[in-house]
């Protein structure tokens, strides 16, 4: 546009001007120094401007080199060419711009008018004067040479750049033009307001005029283009914050939303990332070519402006079938696509799902496939609708190298999905049913994986019925994790049960586990030795006497919630953690009456509550009401307790089992005491028959008594006394017979001629099951039948 003032022509119209920074290199130079020196800018500029001078630059007083005056310089031919010049310092910058025309066409009385019209003359360089209004008074932005918006004579920030940008330029201006003090390079982003529609970066200098007296009279800016530099810069910032901020988690959900953010609203204004459905589920995407169902599913979508556009494919929903097109074909191929609207449109054919792929008032499209290993893992695609420059080839160049970091963070999530899945199945098949149920416990038991990256740990839980309706409820973790700590959880279950079997007390069972896990470790190499432990605990409740005993080695302390409300941690003493060795473990025993809850639980699980115990009781206290009142059950209980995470990701896993003790009906069990006296067989016999008539169970008198006779003459005849004798009914009937002697009942085969020997063999013919345990003295001898109908 041209200035307010018309243009004349006068000595100095056709002024060279050159910008030259502190180290005296030429670093602008403008066409009228072209055409005076005849040396193009490419042969300048880089330079140094000693090397356009005949001889030594002219100094002033005290050696300074001089603001003005004349020089030599020598052009492209090698001729000198005297002209006469002035140097304006930039402030704050370090650069100069100096102005010239040949000598002879200078005077002294014009060369104030020449410097100015010098100034507008040149469109290398924008040069715009504002009055105190910051009203555009003069400038040389008026060719359509120079990068943003039209800027006419009289026009303010606000009538040619939209609101933002014009706002933070006027601010600057406004401060110098208050205080005197200039800046310089400072870049400002330049949108244009009206038609024709842009995006500029340019680097600004002001500083301000004044008139004679030194009062403030309006602004002078010095522009120069910087677009290029800011997109390089933009690009380079995107490709930083893309390898930094691109696969840091090991969710392929979350991977690919940090795709889609690292793209917006910098780089597009919409990007949208679609999976295919295996990906998502840690399988290999199938090989296909062409159009029809991918399989594809829209999983991480962003928008510059306010929530999704409803007219697109929402996230969550899978892509309908793309047609047959070289569009969808390159993108198989690995090829990133670049489209404007027009041509997306002209490409899809007739298919009716187009309008969904494209946004109300996007003009520009780029696709780029997420390529690993010979897989398209999925695609993730930009539209601008805001931003009014297209993509270009750099912006295609830009989104390949993102795609091609975001697939190695997408596959490599795929990958631990289906490692994490695999050992979360293995755990799950190693572990036992989540509840169980027999008419003297019920429990419920959960076991929770880690989040966030973390492996599959050891922990577990287990129910093991015992005889007697006794149960022996155990929680252990293993040490470390992955797919060894697994396998070392399921060890150590086997031989927790196969103890259990024995009737072992939780003392003695934890010390024969301990000298396991010792030989685990034993077996390890060198580097993974000092990895194989465990913690555990082991309790095992008797419904008769509504007690509890249990044994820790290295575990966190129970939680039991009486009837009444109130839960405490069980004082168990605590052991060493399993595999050190050397040290005893001891037991606890309190009472757990009808309608208790006792939880058993792993560290994982403590975790969630801050390491806090108290915490935890409060919350299974408060829980375990609203539990009652409102009827749920124990799994229900379990997984409220389980889920206390708010969310957030957890580093360790985590097992609870809840056990819920009823009572016996109260003329369910009986029992004696005998001396050790021949005599006592039959009244041991008349006893038990007596109180099966009280039951009912008449059917079930000819084995009892034949059990009875034959264990309690053992006792008298081998152990001594006193003999005890106990019935207890439920929906089997188990006879006990106790005595003071250790020595283990051994059933054998008796030979023909033999005399004896034949008893423990008619037991075992003749019941379901039998066996025996040792107690604090002497052992229990115990047989289970089945109630006679």
């Amino acid at each position: 546009m041209s200035e307010r003032a018309a243009p004349g022509g006068g000595p100095l119209a056709d002024a060279a001007a050159a910008l030259i920074d502190r180290r005296g290199v030429v670093i602008g130079w403008s066409r009228a120094a072209e055409t005076l020196l005849e040396r193009p800018a490419a042969r300048v500029l880089g330079r140094s401007v000693l090397r356009l001078t005949a001889g030594p630059p002219p100094v002033g007083g005290g050696g300074v080199p001089s603001y003005d005056g004349t020089v030599d310089l020598v052009d492209g031919s090698g001729r000198t060419v005297p002209v006469c010049y002035r140097a304006v310092p930039l402030e704050g910058t370090g650069q100069t711009l100096v102005l010239a025309v040949a000598a002879e066409r200078v005077s002294e009385t014009d060369r104030a008018e020449a410097l100015s019209r010098a100034l507008l003359a040149q469109d290398r360089i924008g040069l715009v004067f504002r009055d105190r209004d910051l009203e555009v008074v003069r400038t040389n932005l008026g060719r359509g040479t120079f990068p943003g918006p039209p800027l006419p004579a009289g026009t303010r920030l606000s009538d040619v750049m939209s609101p933002p940008d014009a706002a933070s330029t006027e601010a600057d201006l406004r401060r110098v033009l208050k205080t005197g003090e200039s800046f310089a390079a400072h870049e400002h982003r330049v949108r244009a307001a009206q038609p024709p529609y842009g995006d500029w970066a340019l680097s600004v200098s002001a500083v301000r005029t004044e008139d004679p007296q030194g009062r403030p009279t309006g602004v002078a800016v010095l522009l120069t283009d910087a677009t290029e530099h800011w997109h390089a810069r933009r690009r380079a910032e995107l490709r930083h914050r893309a390898a930094a901020g691109i696969g840091g988690t090991l969710d392929i959900g979350h991977t690919a939303q940090e795709i889609a953010d690292a793209l917006v609203p910098d780089f597009a204004d919409l990007a949208w990332v679609d999976l295919a459905d295996a990906v998502l589920t840690g399988d290999e995407p199938p090989k296909t070519f062409g159009g029809g169902d991918l399989h594809l599913r829209r999983t991480a979508v962003r928008s510059a402006k306010g929530p999704w556009p409803a007219e697109l494919v929402q996230p969550g929903e899978v892509i309908p079938p793309l047609p047959d097109v070289p569009l969808v074909r390159s993108l198989q191929e690995g090829r990133t696509i670049v489209v404007d609207r027009a041509a997306l449109l002209r490409g899809a054919g007739d298919s009716p799902h187009i309008g969904r792929a494209a946004p109300d008032g996007g003009h520009s499209f780029a696709v780029a496939p997420l390529f690993a290993r010979g897989l398209v893992l999925g695609v993730v695609a930009v539209w601008r609708t805001d931003q009014a420059e297209p993509f270009d080839d750099e912006d295609a160049a830009v989104l390949t190298q993102v795609a091609a970091h975001s697939a190695l963070g997408v596959d490599n999530a795929r990958r631990y999905t289906r490692e994490h899945r695999a050992a979360v199945t293995l755990q799950r098949r190693l572990l036992p049913q989540a509840s169980t149920s027999t008419r003297v416990m019920r429990t419920a038991g959960l076991y929770e994986p880690a989040a966030g990256g973390a492996e599959i740990g050891g922990d577990w839980f287990d129910a093991i019925e015992l005889p007697s309706l006794r149960t022996a409820l155990v929680v252990g973790d293993v040490v470390g994790h992955g797919l060894h700590a697994t396998a070392t959880m399921g060890r150590l279950r086997t031989a927790v049960q196969t103890l259990a079997d024995l009737e072992l007390s939780p003392d003695e069972l934890l010390t024969h586990l301990d000298g396991l896990v010792a030989r685990l470790a034993g077996e390890a190499g060198p580097a993974q030795r000092d990895m194989v432990g465990a913690t555990c605990l082991v309790a095992v409740h008797d419904p008769v006497t509504a007690r509890c005993t249990m044994a820790a080695a290295g575990h966190p302390p129970p939680l039991m919630a009486l009837p009444g409300g109130v839960v405490q941690p069980v004082g168990v003493r605590p052991g060493p953690p399993l595999g050190v060795g050397g040290l005893p473990f001891e037991t606890t025993t309190v009472d757990m009456p009808a309608g208790s809850v006792l939880a058993l639980y792993t560290d994982g699980l403590l975790q969630r509550y801050g390491a806090d115990a108290g915490r935890f009781a409060d919350d299974l206290a408060e829980r375990l009401g609203r539990c009652r009142q409102s009827g749920d059950d124990l799994p229900s209980l379990a997984q409220a307790l389980m889920k206390v995470s708010g969310g957030r990701p957890y580093r360790d896993d985590a097992a609870l089992l809840l056990a819920f003790p009823s009572v016996l009906e109260e003329d369910a069990v009986a029992s004696w005491e005998f001396p050790a006296d021949p005599a006592a067989v039959a009244s041991a016999r008349e006893a038990a028959t007596g109180k099966l008539a009280d039951w009912g169970l008449d059917g079930n008198s000819f084995v009892t008594e034949l059990v009875v006779s034959e264990l309690v003459t053992n006792a008298v005849r081998y152990a001594g006394g006193p003999v005890g004798l106990r019935l207890i009914r439920d929906d089997v009937l188990f006879c006990e017979v106790t005595d003071p002697s250790n020595t283990q009942p051994r059933m054998r085969r008796a030979r023909t001629t033999d005399e004896g020997g034949r008893g423990l063999f008619l037991i075992a013919q003749l019941s379901r099951r039998w066996g025996s345990r040792y107690g604090p003295s002497g052992k229990t001898i115990w047989v289970e039948q089945e109630l006679s109908a």
